[in-house]
């Protein structure tokens, strides 16, 4: 184990708080959604936090997701569960992107292959810690994946529902790691139905997203690592690949608890949530200037971790976008295949759909003027190419044949 992890940890949750009505709840209880059917917020104590440790000795740790332990939930170390989460580096793709200020941050070098492994290992050491025995969740795949693969681990029982048309690779994993795995003739949002209507009738707890208060506790360490990767600086723009829009919501807390804490200044990246033109409910919301979103329906798209027809956080996702002066942006599937494709053969980093969505929207965005090509910007690529489809590649060659060398 991690030495970061083998000492007693100090914590400094004070209580959760609804994220629309500001209505305070118990720590250390199992809670859903608030009494306004909305995703609760964890709080701390972050004057404890800057009397416990100093942003230079954090910074000396070593550089996983355990090194912020002290604004992360876990009250109990023997609850704390761990894949290896790395920190994910920041990789340049200067030839796709047209500049050597883009940067990807290449969170498919995570447990299981993505980012929702951040999320998921914390919600899953929460519900340990808080005596969960029976997991459900719907999925696209990866956070499928993530979950089963934290859930086997601590020995939670776990029931997944996911889309008939779900990429073949995230049902197979899910279903090798341990849980038990449903395909249903429609979308999340119709998968999640199932997940309600059994958690209303006690058969398991409901791990949809946001629908826990310890997810976004996870995602929220992509904003601490960008600080600190970035000098205890940030950067200009942040284009995130959103569907559930965890990580968007996440990083937005983290920025304000580093300020908070005095650790970086009020300087905050324009914040871009990118929807693919198929499914763009918040993009729709953005436009129409309104702070929910309405159901997207006959949604489609490539990029199935981004198609979410509705989200429950939406309205956290839409305040983020326009605090930060930054926007919702939908890109159409040629653009986002054509993106992955030439971050793949132009600069050697193969992108998931979801990933290469980011740079299309990025490109769309130079054009416009939205951002400048001397700002220092972040894409995110939320998972492993190597889990999704790639163009075949037919050639081969007979050895028993005079070869023309001058043909390869």
């Amino acid at each position: 184990m991690n030495a970061n992890l083998t000492t007693d940890r100090p914590t400094f949750v004070t209580h959760l708080e609804c994220s629309l009505t500001g209505e305070r709840y118990d720590a250390d209880r199992l809670h859903g959604l608030s009494r306004a059917g909305r995703p609760l917020l964890v709080r701390y104590d972050l004057e404890g936090v800057k009397a416990a440790v100093s942003r230079d000795a954090l910074g000396a740790r070593d550089t996983d997701m355990w090194r912020w332990r002290e604004l992360l939930p876990v009250r109990h170390t023997g609850n704390v569960v761990s894949l290896g989460e790395i920190e994910t580096p920041l990789i340049p793709i200067p030839k796709a992107a047209g500049n050597p200020n883009v940067l990807v941050k290449d969170e498919g070098r995570l447990p299981t292959g993505s980012f929702k492994a951040r999320g998921l290992v914390m919600a899953v050491a929460m519900a340990k810690e808080l005596g969960v025995t029976r997991i459900a969740m719907p999925t696209n795949g990866n956070a499928g994946a993530a979950l089963a693969a934290y859930a086997t681990r601590v020995g939670i029982e776990t029931i997944v529902f996911c889309p008939e048309d779900t990429p073949e690779v995230n049902v197979r994993e899910i279903a090798m790691q341990g849980a038990r795995v449903w395909r249903v003739n429609g979308l999340i949002d119709d998968c999640g139905a199932i997940v309600g209507k059994g958690a209303a009738e006690g058969r398991w707890f409901d791990f949809s997203t946001l629908k826990e208060p310890y997810r976004i506790e996870g995602k929220k360490t992509m904003g601490l690592e960008l600080a600190a990767q970035f000098g205890w600086d940030l950067p200009d723009a942040i284009f995130y690949p959103t569907g559930g829009g965890t990580g968007l919501i996440g990083m937005w807390k983290a920025f304000d608890e580093l300020e908070r804490l005095g650790w970086i200044g009020s300087k905050r990246p324009r914040m871009y949530a990118v929807q693919a033109s198929g499914c763009a409910p918040i993009v729709r919301a953005f436009e129409a200037g309104v702070e929910h979103a309405e159901r997207w329906e006959d949604a489609h798209t490539v990029a199935a971790g981004i198609r979410v027809p509705r989200a429950v956080g939406d309205f956290l996702i839409l305040r983020a976008v326009r605090e930060s002066g930054g926007k919702a942006l939908g890109v159409g599937d040629p653009a986002i295949l054509k993106a992955v494709e030439d971050a793949a053969k132009r600069d050697g980093l193969l992108l998931c759909p979801e990933g290469g969505a980011t740079l299309a929207a990025y490109r769309e965005a130079l054009k416009t003027g939205e951002v400048d090509e001397d700002e220092r910007v972040v894409l995110f690529n939320c998972a492993t190419g190597l889990k999704y489809p790639m163009p075949e590649a037919p050639q081969t060659l007979d050895r028993h044949v005079a070869i023309d060398f001058d043909a390869l």
